[in-house]
């Protein structure tokens, strides 16, 4: 009988290993904020900003935030309001520079960071109805805790930024993405390699087309771009493609169609 192969076992790359250098911050949703979480970023040597959401603990820090102490910030892209959806690019900002989280825990378990908080107004309610303003501005809070070391505003906006991330996400899941897992680890290398592949593509073909495709979901490039309604025709050895007359991308995707493929160098000089 053939002998069975021996395993070995190969130690694991470190990023020290590698020569890679630099800050290491995990950003996470509020479902990571928890002791365990923060004592292993600490052991591995990395920071933390994590989501907490609006425990009675937070909401008496938050409270007790002075009016001067709120900063405008703008975000250079939209990022979406965890409440609402709504996409929001400008709000306020705020810093407990000394919060101790997990207070009611063993002394072992306490951990003392920033308490960063961004506050946007309520949208759905006017401030002015008739004559008449509002009383007082209603505000949505989000916070979050973090030992990351930059200045307020860039925290906040590095935090912030793991939601862009997520919307690629939220997009990938009604494409490639939604095949997985299937229960079989080479089927699911193949899908996920196919999706950054496909998703790549779509991106670049977006930014070829359009201001408005730039920023379209995938699901909507391969409506207006790819599942194009048209006819295929041969005739003299030549391709022809026949495009409905009233398409509403004709356009785009003409548009497209000229980036990518220019006539020969030889017919642009003649």
């Amino acid at each position: 009988m053939p002998r069975r192969p021996q395993l070995t076992r190969r130690p694991v790359t470190s990023r020290s290993a590698t020569g890679v250098t630099g800050l290491r911050i995990l950003r996470a949703d509020s479902q990571f904020y928890n002791a365990g979480v923060i004592a292993a970023c600490r052991r591995a040597g990395a920071r933390f900003s994590l989501t907490t959401g609006m425990n009675p603990s937070i909401k008496r820090a938050i409270a007790a935030i002075d009016d001067t102490a709120w900063q405008q910030i703008t975000y250079p892209t939209a990022v979406p309001d965890p409440e609402s959806g709504e996409l929001i690019s400008d709000a306020e900002v705020a810093e407990i520079p000394a919060y101790t989280a997990f207070a009611g825990r063993k002394k072992a378990d306490r951990v003392t960071a920033r308490l960063i908080v961004r506050r946007v107004r309520g949208l759905a309610k006017p401030n002015t109805i008739g004559e008449q303003g509002e009383l007082f501005p209603a505000w949505r809070y989000h916070p979050f805790f973090t030992d990351n070391p930059a200045p307020t505003l860039q925290a906040e906006r590095e935090h912030r930024h793991h939601a862009v991330i997520e919307q690629v996400i939220a997009d990938s899941k009604n494409s490639a993405l939604a095949h997985l897992p299937s229960g079989h680890f080479h089927a699911n290398a193949a899908w996920l390699t196919l999706w950054a592949m496909a998703y790549n593509l779509l991106r670049a073909t977006g930014a070829l087309t359009s201001a408005f495709h730039a920023k379209a979901t995938t699901a909507t490039l391969r409506a207006h771009l790819v599942h194009v309604p048209a006819r295929i025709a041969r005739s003299a050895r030549r391709l022809t493609l026949h495009l409905p007359q009233r398409w509403p991308w004709q356009h785009a995707w003409t548009r497209l169609f000229d980036t990518v493929h220019p006539p020969p160098e030889a017919a642009r000089r003649h």
